[in-house]
């Protein structure tokens, strides 16, 4: 039987790339968000693996994998059985099985050897995504297997990598805890769905996580890496209603990565601004001492509701579409007419709304 020990730290290695649970009984999830874009057919996967309260036997204790496929299509398998998950504290490495002969404790396999002993699961790591899941109800599946490298973590390159929430996410204080974990990378392999094949080669990739025992009330999301024209670019934007001790506050942030640096809109260095419709159309402005960005998300698609994890477990409350359009503007200010840096559009934006009262707009700053 064949394991090798997963990837060693590396300098793209984001904070919080580790397993955050502690081994307590207290309310917890962790999810982590795997995304791969094909350009050249418009379409995209995404990857949501998720575990909550991994102590087991509690009423939602269990984990999960969920797929969105081409055009918004969506798969979904539950593995109850949380002594099957396995993950890192150290490092990006994860995984569940679902369906397997094996009696051993769950570890990282190598990639044949996965697919030989594990029918139904997935493994996970900064370099690798592999899986295999089916609705038993449909028969309908998706089955992967694709290797990654990674191009951007979260802050400049070739320097230390950065907290996505800034220092306070090492202390329990703000909940979920967000970190993206590779704004950009370039991923190689084949996705099965459902019978239809897709191989690719270079194809954008990107991953997040987020992780805690209290859930926001509302949120959304913007996220791309594949613009027309600009290969070297990788948004990522959003914003939430979350728990800081004893209240709830309402927090935005847009990171752009090009052409070797970061651009970073945080609340302690930015005014962010966000006008985000029940559904249709983001808007978000931010400005700090020496740049501002504007971007506008819009769809005309319906979107595909997918589940998160909630006070009262996996539930469907939030929708996206990997197919969004999207319009970006990045300015240096300098005296009274700012100097235009980057314009760049693109046609397969994720865009997700998620949480509770999305009867209006929300707008905030």
């Amino acid at each position: 039987m064949l394991t090798i020990p997963v990837n060693s730290l590396q300098s793209t290695q984001t904070p919080h790339s580790g397993y955050h649970w502690d081994g307590s009984n207290r309310r917890f999830f962790e999810g982590w968000y795997y995304r791969v874009t094909l350009p050249d057919c418009g379409q995209t996967f995404a990857f949501m693996y998720s575990i909550e309260d991994p102590i087991g036997g509690k009423s939602h204790s269990g984990g999960a994998a969920q797929v969105l496929g081409p055009d918004d299509e969506y798969v979904c398998r539950t593995f109850p059985d949380v002594t099957k998950f396995w993950a890192s504290q150290d490092v990006l490495a994860l995984g569940h099985w679902g369906k397997t002969h094996l009696n051993i404790e769950p570890i990282y396999l190598l990639p044949k050897e996965f697919t030989r002993h594990v029918s139904e699961g997935y493994q996970a790591t900064a370099k690798l995504n592999q899986g295999f899941i089916q609705d038993p109800a449909t028969g309908f599946y998706c089955r992967w297997q694709y290797e990654i490298q990674p191009i951007y973590g979260w802050g400049n390159q070739n320097s230390l990598q950065q907290s996505t929430a800034g220092w306070l996410s090492f202390l329990q204080i703000f909940e979920p805890g967000w970190q993206i974990l590779m704004a950009h990378g370039l991923a190689s392999g084949w996705i099965d769905w459902n019978g239809k094949i897709y191989q690719f080669q270079n194809a954008p990739a990107y991953g997040e996580k987020n992780w805690g025992g209290a859930f926001p009330q509302k949120w959304f999301w913007l996220n791309c890496n594949s613009f027309d024209g600009e290969p070297d670019l990788a948004l990522t934007a959003g914003g939430g209603r979350r728990g800081v001790l004893w209240w709830m506050e309402s927090v935005a942030m847009v990171g752009l990565h090009y052409q070797g640096k970061f651009y970073e809109f945080v609340p302690w260095n930015s005014k962010v601004t966000w006008d985000i419709q029940p559904w249709g159309r983001w808007q978000m402005t931010a400005t700090n001492l020496e740049y501002e960005v504007e971007l506008t998300g819009t769809t005309h698609l319906p979107g595909t509701p997918l589940r998160a994890p909630t006070a009262n477990g996996l539930q469907f409350c939030c929708r996206d579409t990997m197919q969004g359009k999207l319009n970006l503007e990045l300015r240096q200010i300098r005296g009274k007419y700012p100097l235009v840096i980057l314009q760049a559009h693109s046609y397969l934006c994720g865009l997700e709304i998620g949480g509770g009262s999305w009867h209006n707009s929300w707008q905030s700053s």
